[in-house]
């Protein structure tokens, strides 16, 4: 049995899998607690047991709650979580679908707590500031992320917003990466600026409005709506995040020289 307790930005997560392959995933994309010789104390509790399902077809996630339980299910997982996401059974089909699954528990805990936000985007940290890429997928996140290159890279995939007891936005690094796996060398930096990244034959950095940052924001979230008071808690930490960070649209070609006009 692999147990171990992994560090993400302030909080803790406690891993139990009897699969090597998984337990291998862990280690790779989370940073472990040196401290294992006991039963651990963490926010979360994760169980993980492979064998399950087929490889992922694109379907949806179909989610159902019950008073105790909230179930979340693709054909490539099978996961059960408790009301307050602090503890899940993850049932995957391989390592792409626990990342999935991973993603989707602690967006949701992050949400319930109203901790903070889980955004596709990637960030990266210039000067010492975290600057973040936000798009769906094919808008260039990892693009960015790649050509930003040796700055140190936040997250190239899922971006971890943590909203402080006094506004401040901290981008702690992330676990939920794409390309890039290795944890970063910072472990967090203030968030200066989200930008929403179009491609273009003209570098330009346009400065918008918070009122459009938020509309921008709203579907950059990783969240499967399936509770309203939840809903209202994700609308809320977005509200938070674009009255305290800047909002652009930033338009870049397929080099670095959009950090030109990014200070």
């Amino acid at each position: 049995m692999f147990v171990a307790t992994a560090i993400v930005g302030k909080s803790r997560i406690s891993f139990k899998t009897q699969s090597e392959r998984m337990a291998e995933f862990v280690k790779r994309r989370f940073r472990i607690s040196n401290i294992q010789h006991q039963e651990p104390q963490a926010d979360l509790y994760v169980r993980i047991q492979d064998g399950y399902g087929k490889p992922f077809d694109e379907g949806p996630v179909h989610i159902s709650a019950s008073d105790h339980s909230v179930t979340f299910q693709r054909c490539d997982y099978h996961m059960v979580s408790s009301r307050d996401y602090s503890s899940a059974e993850i049932h995957i089909y391989d390592e792409f679908a626990l990342k999935h699954a991973l993603i989707n528990l602690y967006s949701s805990w992050l949400i319930h707590g109203a901790r903070g936000l889980l955004i596709h985007s990637s960030c990266v940290i210039h000067e010492g500031k975290a600057w973040m890429f936000a798009g769906q997928s094919g808008a260039g996140k990892s693009t960015v992320a790649e050509l930003s290159r040796p700055r140190p890279i936040l997250s190239d995939e899922a971006t971890f917003l943590y909203i402080e007891e006094n506004g401040r936005v901290t981008v702690y690094d992330s676990p939920f990466r794409s390309e890039m796996e290795n944890p970063c060398e910072l472990e967090e930096a203030k968030l200066y600026g989200i930008h929403y990244i179009i491609q273009s034959p003209d570098v330009e950095r346009i400065s918008i409005t918070p009122l459009d940052g938020f509309a921008l924001m709203l579907d950059k979230v990783f969240y499967w709506r399936h509770d309203a008071e939840e809903t209202r808690n994700m609308i809320a930490l977005c509200k938070k995040v674009v009255q305290q960070v800047p909002s652009y649209q930033l338009y870049f070609q397929k080099n670095d020289t959009f950090w030109e006009r990014i200070s």
